[in-house]
This record gives structure tokens, sequence and C-alpha cells, in this order.
């Protein structure tokens, strides 16, 4: 047997599993499992995109400059303050491995992205879960759960898949009050649907101990091109810079990235739509009898009576032609999962679930 073995913790990772985007038999499926933005992406992205097309023979710039240059101007930051990556999931990776190590410690909450504990088990870090409280975030429990070995708190604002969020007095809060030693992560990856908020921007520039990280996946429907980007104090920057592979991102996108975030008249009109039919959907089905928290995301968390009742309904949407995710991984047997689609996805969403309750 081979002397050769992996770091701490790697073999403890489980291999992701993608959510399904096909059912066996049906030629057509409405897939709301992965949060995607059923307008996809603007026509400025898709120009850009095409124009990018002329240029595969040359390197990218190292620097990101142009698309940094672009997130500062739209969204008020300093642009020396943001690093971009693969998706955000890169930048977190970043943070993991520059600020824990074998034997610290890092916390995360109960419902939180399952990306979390895999990026503190691949740097041989201890991954804790500390509990929520009716479904949100309990500040009080995380700083209860903080010790001399925590280094990164992980925190999810609004969260996946609850889609719940806490105020940011609380962010402030949790931020001032966590050891000196702690880095606050505050992943926005779902902040553009949450009406009046910044993705917890103004508390990071005021504070040394947190970074927020965005993604270009969701409202502006780039999921595909896997974009990114981090906002922090410069010494965190330099910091992740070091690590970041000088060629991470390619001219594609951050060619396609600036153009569509400068488009913000289309990020503005699907947000619209997207708290139309979120409101629309969480009604509709609160109707039925489906518990549904308040989101601020672009997905609801819909909970049954059971964990078969749930498994009962996910059968029937597949049966359907409908594509949801099951949150089982996420501490909630009993939930689906449903992004918010568009006003037909979501009409045949409630229509299908209010067929399996026998109401129609």
């Amino acid at each position: 047997m081979t002397a050769i073995r992996p770091q701490p913790g790697i073999m403890d990772i489980a291999l992701y599993t993608s959510g399904a985007s096909s059912i066996a038999g049906k030629s057509h499926v409405l897939k709301l499992s992965s949060n995607e933005n059923p307008a996809g992406f603007s026509d400025a992205a898709k120009e850009a995109f095409l124009r990018a097309a002329h240029d595969l023979h040359r390197y990218p710039g190292t620097d990101h400059a142009r698309l940094r240059g672009a997130i500062g101007e739209v969204q008020g930051l300093d642009p020396e303050r943001i690093i971009c990556g693969v998706g955000s999931d890169e930048v977190l990776q970043f943070v993991t491995q520059s600020y824990a190590g074998v034997g610290d410690e890092v916390i995360y909450t109960e419902h939180g992205f399952s990306l979390y504990p895999l990026l503190a088990l691949a740097v041989g870090a201890v991954p804790v879960k500390v509990a929520e409280k009716q479904r949100r975030v309990d500040v009080d429990a995380i700083l209860a759960a903080c010790t001399e070995r925590t280094r990164i708190v992980f925190l999810t604002n609004p969260g996946n898949p609850t889609g719940t969020m806490i105020g940011e007095a609380e962010i402030a809060r949790l931020s001032d009050a966590l050891p000196r030693q702690v880095l606050l992560v505050l992943d926005s990856a779902y902040c553009e649907f949450a009406d009046g908020y910044d993705g917890g921007a103004s508390l990071v520039t005021t504070r040394p101990n947190m970074i927020m990280t965005r993604t270009f996946s969701k409202i502006h429907g780039l999921g595909g091109l896997r974009i990114g980007w981090g906002y922090a104090a410069r010494e965190i920057i330099d910091v992740l810079n070091r690590v970041r592979q000088p060629f991470n991102l390619s001219e594609v996108q951050l060619s396609v990235a600036e153009a569509a975030m400068r488009d913000t008249a289309w990020v503005e009109k699907c947000r619209a739509d997207n708290a139309k039919w979120r409101a629309w959907l969480s009604h509709a089905l609160t109707e039925l009898g489906v518990a549904v928290d308040e989101s601020s995301a672009n997905f609801i968390l819909a909970r049954f009576a059971s964990e078969a009742e749930a498994a009962g309904c996910d059968a029937h949407l597949r049966d359907n032609g409908i594509i949801v995710r099951r949150v089982n991984g996420y501490g909630f047997p009993e939930g689906l999962r449903i992004t918010v689609g568009d006003e037909a996805a979501c009409r045949q969403v409630v229509h299908a679930v209010a067929q399996f309750k026998g109401l129609r």
C-alpha cells in the first residue's frame, strides 16, 4: 500500500452531489432546484460574451482592474478592497486557506451553506456547527461557541436554504463581540433579493475583522460562468491575493461580469419580479397548508408535516416534470427548497402541490 497520504481532513470530505437537472422519461422539465434566475442574463452580458470570443487566444489581465472598478463604481466601494474569484466559492476557499489550519476551529450555523465545513476540513481545521433558533441565525449561540482556537465564523445572510436573515444591528453586534483573532465571513450571495440590504458592505467598510462575499450566479444569471467577489480591509485582500492564482478568471468571465454589474436596470427588474412572485408563491403554498417562512432570497423553503409527506410531494412534482431540491442534508428532511421562477413556473408548482394534497 502506498505511503502517500493526503493532508488531514481531506478524506472526511464527502464528494459534492449537485441537484438533478433531468428526469428520466421527461423531455421537458422545470428546474427549480438551483436558485437560478428564471430570466437568465441581460442582453448587455450576452453582447459582452460575444465580443470577448474574439480574444480567446489572449491571456486575461491578472489584477481584474476593470471588473473591480465596475463593482466599486456601482456598489460605492473601494476597488482596492475587492478581490474576484471563480464564484464566491473560490473567495471563501481563499479565506479558509489563508486564515485557518490544522487544529483551528471554523464556526458555521446549523442550516448554513454546506460548503463551509468542507472548506474547514480541507485545511485540517475543525468545523463547529452552531444551532439556529427557529431557522434563523442565533448570534448569542455563535459567540458562546467561540474558543481560543476559533479562527473563522461563516454567516450566510440571507440564509440558504432557509431564506431567512438577521438585521445589520445583529451582524454588527456579532462582529464587535467576536474574539480578536476571529474573522467574520458574511456570505451575501442572495443579498440583492433582500430589499434595502447592501449585503453588509457598510459594516465591512468600518470593521477590519469582516469580509463580505458576493456572486454573479444568482440575480445576474451567470451561474454557468462562475464569477464572484469579496470585499474586506486592504490588509485582508492583500493576503487573499497571495494565494489567488494570477489567471483565475478568463477574459470572458471578466468582460461579461463587468457588463452585468453595470446593467443596473436588469438587476432592478429581476429584483422586482422575484419579490412579486416570491410573495405570491409563499402565500399560495401557505393557503395549501404548507409552512413557509418569510424569505429574503430567490427561493422559499416549503416545510411539510413530515419527511414522508415531503418525499411524496417531491415525487409528485417530478412526475409532473418539476425538479425542486430536497434539503435533508441541511437538517430539513420535511422540507423542499423551491426556486422562485417566473409566473408560469410558480403557478405550475402550486397547481401540482394542490393536486398532491388532493385539493384540485
